[in-house]
């Protein structure tokens, strides 16, 4: 594997980042397991970013990407599409927004650099109100807007970025109120801020925000945003890339936690609908998808393997009722780590909702994130056989545990344990 590394090194660039001291190549997987280089056997409790949705080599979608790709590999959306019109349908009726169209790409930052051209040209205006603590992908526009520093590798952008409370419910300046005061403390930020601006454009917010360490506002933020971004004629994106299709296990898309007043204007999805194939995607109401005053294209976005991908892997997931298993799985490994955490001194919060996890860890006694117990940890649990993330705001303290939503209760008890060993360790 060393031999792998040191070519990896001399033609990948030095920001491509890697997990482990070690790295290992992932040779294969089935169901919730994967196997590296050396033939050893890991329970996948991070999917390949929560991208692996449903289970490694899941028979449905292999037969799909096969199939498809004996009759057509590429044809672009210059032609109809029969596989990318069928998802288009389904997700358009999954989606909950209304008269809604579909746009596929083959990430999430394309979706969302997608979502900011929509939102700008539609209101004219290039401001954005993104949250603390975000992530949103990598290209030049998508890092603008993220409120991760380290995630952001440059000042330099097309958009003028404004930042809301609100995204980090047990940190920040408002960590100390209860979730009704958050709420409303958060509100009387954001008409502050608007009270400081020209006209905005769109507010865009991942429900749980996944790189910055699973962290979450109180059920409701985001409709009492809603009441005053619409006096303002201000959009709503809700970045679904992480929180999508079911993961959460109480709703089906993360917005639904907030949906006092409606579904957002703009919807972006990714990762977990391709179950490993490139696809990502836009839906908007018709007004505002159709809104662009120029001819546009993808030359991969929908293409008609990753279509055909897509749709048995909805298919399974649906069928099998991932989200409910999601919800009760997801529920048990929750209060087992909570009470792994109650022993640890490291362990500051067990955060989440359904197979969307996080454990944040500090220096015992103090507030102040730890990194290196997170780097530890995640080296600990590697070698006890369980692959897990990590992220987090202003330090990467938190451990992401986010698995294929087919994990069962046998595997949640297994990885728990590895967990709570690795914990204990550092």
């Amino acid at each position: 594997m060393s031999h792998l590394y040191d070519r990896h090194k001399a033609v990948i660039p030095d920001w491509v980042a890697l997990y482990y001291q070690r790295p290992i190549e992932i040779t294969h997987g089935e169901g919730r397991h994967v196997w590296d280089a050396d033939g050893n056997r890991y329970l996948d409790f991070f999917g390949g970013i929560l991208t692996t949705m449903t289970a490694h080599a899941l028979p449905e979608v292999t037969k799909a990407v096969s199939e498809q790709a004996g009759r057509i590999i590429h044809s672009s959306t210059l032609y109809l599409n029969r596989p990318m019109v069928e998802l288009a349908e389904r997700i358009a009726a999954l989606s909950g927004i209304p008269d809604a169209r579909v746009f596929f790409t083959t990430s999430g930052t394309e979706a969302n650099d997608t979502a900011l051209l929509l939102a700008t040209g539609h209101r004219r205006s290039n401001q954005i109100l993104a949250m603390r603590n975000s992530y949103h992908g990598r290209s030049f526009s998508t890092v603008s807007i993220t409120g991760n520093r380290s995630w952001s590798p440059t000042s330099l952008s097309p958009l003028q970025t404004l930042y809301v409370h609100g995204g980090v419910r047990t940190r920040g300046p408002y960590a100390h109120l209860s979730d009704a005061q958050f709420i409303e403390a958060c509100v009387a930020d954001l008409e502050d801020l608007l009270g400081h601006t020209r006209d905005v454009a769109a507010l865009i917010a991942e429900p749980i925000q996944g790189v910055g360490g699973f962290t979450s506002p109180p059920d409701g933020l985001y409709a009492a945003f809603r009441e005053v971004l619409d006096r303002h004629g201000i959009l709503w994106i809700a970045d679904e890339v992480q929180t999508g299709w079911g993961r959460t296990g109480d709703h089906f898309w993360g917005w639904q936690a907030h949906a006092g007043n409606g579904p957002p204007d703009i919807l972006t999805f990714a990762k977990g609908i391709g179950n490993g194939m490139s696809v990502g995607g836009v839906v908007a109401r018709a007004e505002i998808m159709n809104s662009l005053d120029a001819n546009s294209i993808s030359t991969f976005g929908g293409s008609p393997v990753t279509m055909a991908a897509g749709s048995a892997n909805l298919a399974y997931l649906l069928e099998h009722d991932l989200q409910g298993n999601a919800r009760r799985v997801g529920g048990l490994l929750l209060e087992r780590l909570r009470g792994i955490g109650a022993g640890v001194p490291a362990v500051r919060e067990v955060r989440g909702r359904g197979l969307m996890l996080g454990i944040e860890l500090v220096r015992p006694g103090t507030d102040e994130a730890d990194p290196q117990a997170a780097a530890a940890a995640l080296e600990a649990a590697r070698e006890g056989g369980l692959l897990i993330g990590k992220g987090g705001g202003h330090n990467t303290s938190a451990l992401r545990v986010a698995p294929p939503l087919s994990l069962t209760v046998a595997e949640a008890e297994e990885g728990a344990s590895i967990l709570e060993r690795a914990l204990r360790s550092v």
